[in-house]
């Protein structure tokens, strides 16, 4: 059984210096923030600590292409629909925009899209600018967001029924 190797992007995001106090003085390890994605609408994070930075964001990358998830996107460039994500003190706004819009996102979440290869989307992160809550708060919208086909699916509808009401809205 040979699979197909998929061409994974990775972004490091943050990189932390943690001492530990010994009796001969201080060991210094790294911890690692890593997202994976494959530009096709599969994403992961994951964190990772080793005593080499190299190492550290090793472990994370192969951790975060194990906890990689799927995210259902608009023609392949947008979010279907608004979304809102929380964790901790972190609290991220996710917009749909048209095309051409861009990237429109700071820090941690532009990684993020970046990696998911999703191409016009408006973010703003409110609360605060810690890459990790950003990065869990970020995932946290983008795991609430889902297609149209899967509500029609789940209401019994067809997909037409769904999506033909967003545009009787938007021509109002």
């Amino acid at each position: 059984m040979s699979r197909e190797e998929v061409a994974y992007i990775e972004k490091l995001v943050a990189i932390n210096r943690v001492a530990k106090v010994v009796k001969g003085g201080k060991r210094f390890s790294f911890s690692a923030l890593v997202i994976v994605g494959d530009r096709k609408g599969r994403v992961g994070y994951a964190g990772g600590k080793a005593r080499e930075v190299s190492d550290a964001v090793k472990k994370a990358s192969e951790k975060a292409k194990r906890s990689m998830i799927r995210i259902p996107m608009r023609e392949g460039r947008t979010l279907h629909h608004d979304s809102i994500g929380k964790f901790g003190a972190g609290k991220v706004v996710l917009r749909t925009a048209v095309s051409g819009t861009g990237i429109i996102a700071g820090g941690a979440m532009r990684s993020i899209f970046e990696a998911l290869g999703m191409q016009d989307v408006v973010s703003k992160c409110i609360g605060t600018s810690n890459p990790h809550n950003m990065v869990r708060a970020t995932f946290d919208a983008l795991e609430s967001t889902t297609s149209p086909k899967y509500i029609a699916a789940k209401r019994g509808k067809k997909i037409s029924e769904i999506t033909s009401r967003r545009a009787s809205i938007a021509i109002k």
